[in-house]
């Protein structure tokens, strides 16, 4: 495959896994309210997100390390309130 196109494919599955994280976040922050998430579903999303950042870096790949890692900052942000306010 092309570099450019699987780059492209790349892009767009960081940009779709990262966004869906979006509504969630802004949910939480904007009710402070989280007794509809799964408190171990986060805490597994976290972890899988955090050893996909360390793939990334290991065999040095940017946009893995770039995507997983703002996905990390949302996650975490959820798992938080969640911890806060459930």
């Amino acid at each position: 495959m092309d570099v450019e196109v699987s780059s492209m494919i790349g892009l767009v599955a960081g940009v779709c896994t990262t966004g869906s994280l979006l509504p969630q976040v802004w949910k939480a922050l904007r009710t402070r309210t989280t007794r509809d998430i799964s408190l171990v579903t986060y805490i597994l999303l976290c972890v899988g997100i955090f050893f996909w950042c360390v793939y990334g870096l290991l065999i040095r790949e940017v946009p893995i390390v770039l995507a997983n890692g703002v996905s990390l900052i949302f996650a975490v942000i959820v798992l938080l309130l969640k911890l806060r306010h459930g």
